[in-house]
């Protein structure tokens, strides 16, 4: 065989690899706990990112902030150890720690070099703080003040105020219409028992899923998942969330507020994860507004029209059917014009779907950029969280170029006819005039 004929295959053979998703090696704890581990030797780095069915869907009735506050508050002590004690031994081995949540999950992330020197200590520590968070009262205190604080800021801006005001319009009654941070009242409601029996009730390892990506051998990063969460009562998984209503007519909610621009934010409730339309649903969003300045609203209603210098459409999609998003800044006076103008561009893509060239150029970008959001232990841990959470194949990275270029113009035109339905949006507008 010739020396060309060898290079040729050793570059089909590099691409395929480059291409390639990592390989997720997966198995299940005695307490429930799912483990995703992708070995990673290039750096000597450790991520490991413990998620828990316990976001804000998860809140109790009337007490709102609860799931983030849980999360929040788990490194302010601990076994004997105060805040400063747990910073200052994370910060001692090199290590960072976080914790957050969304509508659907709370993630607790670690990222350490991979030197049992250090990591040992850090693993102690995360696995300590998961397992017996102390909640103290006055550290509750200093946490309810910066979140009240924060809820302030919040009403001084439009855009906060439109992105709460239309989750509230579109999920009604649905524990997605509350906003993460919780409200006034309900902040104020908070005790610390509600945060130690909230954490008592979700922080547990049938409601959990382990993510150990990094410098580990399997045999390790099974001592590790055993290390961080083993020990955590097995407990029981939450209910199911209830069912997002469907809404078959659409309205406009104005709310006045004193600025020269007026926010929209219009959609209705999209697709869940996992959905059999997602993948003709995403590639179709960035023709229509996933896509920036190339996008078909950024065209026609910035560039053609001048009505708005940002105007953007996404999914997001989460256990239940999240949102499609619509959302843009224009002048006052403009409002009205703007609104009608992005409802026809909508409209006449769910009618017409895409042109050949868009559709070219929306695999190219989408297949290009791919590579980048698997760059890092970080990046990958995040999509590992996401495959387990959402019960998504361990294929799903491997599959994700191959379906994305599987997807026809046909597709996208049938997958938005479907689910995208200009007529039943909720409109919520923030800003001056009548």
């Amino acid at each position: 065989m010739s020396a060309r004929i060898l290079l040729l295959i050793g570059l089909l053979l590099a691409s395929a690899n480059a291409l390639a998703g990592p390989k997720i090696q997966h198995w299940m704890l005695s307490n429930g706990a799912r483990v995703y581990f992708v070995e990673s030797r290039e750096l000597p780095m450790l991520q490991v990112r413990v998620v828990f069915d316990a976001g804000s869907s998860r809140d109790p009735v009337e007490k709102a902030g609860v799931a983030n506050l849980t999360a929040a508050m788990l490194d302010e002590g601990t076994n004997g150890l105060t805040a400063d004690d747990i910073a200052s031994r994370f910060e001692g081995v090199g290590a960072e720690f976080g914790a957050g949540i969304d509508r659907d999950m709370a993630s607790v992330n670690l990222r350490s070099l991979s030197d049992s020197a250090l990591l040992d200590p850090a693993l102690d520590l995360f696995a300590r703080v998961l397992a017996a968070p102390a909640y103290p009262a006055e550290n509750l205190e200093r946490q309810r003040a910066q979140a009240l604080v924060s809820l302030q800021k919040d009403a001084q801006s439009p855009g906060a105020i439109a992105e709460k005001a239309f989750y509230r319009e579109m999920y009604g009654q649905h524990p997605y219409a509350s906003d993460p941070p919780g409200s006034e009242q309900s902040l104020k409601a908070i005790t610390r028992g509600d945060l130690l029996a909230f954490h008592r009730r979700h922080y547990v390892g049938a409601n959990a899923w382990v993510v150990i990506v990094g410098d580990a051998s399997k045999r390790r990063a099974r001592n590790i998942a055993e290390r961080v969460i083993g020990k955590l009562p097995a407990g029981k998984a939450p209910p199911p969330l209830p069912p997002v209503r469907t809404l078959y007519s659409g309205w406009q909610k104005r709310i006045n507020f004193p600025a020269t621009q007026t926010h929209i934010n219009m959609g209705h409730p999209g697709v869940r994860r996992g959905d059999p339309d997602y993948f003709p649903l995403y590639v179709g969003n960035y023709i229509l507004g996933g896509g920036g300045l190339v996008s078909r609203l950024s065209a026609e209603v910035r560039e053609k029209h001048g009505l708005s210098y940002s105007v953007y459409s996404y999914f997001l999609p989460l256990r239940m059917p999240g949102p499609l998003f619509i959302g843009l800044q224009t002048k006052n006076a403009q409002r009205d014009q703007a609104l009608k103008l992005v409802r026809q561009v909508i409209s006449d893509y769910v009618a017409k779907g895409p042109t050949d060239a868009e559709l070219e150029a929306a695999k190219k970008h989408i297949t290009g950029s791919f590579p980048l959001r698997l760059d890092s232990n970080g990046k990958i841990a995040e999509n590992l969280a996401v495959i387990g959470f959402y019960g998504l194949p361990l294929t799903y990275l491997d599959d994700f170029i191959p379906r994305v270029e599987a997807v026809t113009a046909a597709q996208i035109r049938q997958a938005f006819r479907r689910r995208v339905h200009p007529e039943h949006m909720v409109t919520v507008t923030v800003g001056g005039g009548r």
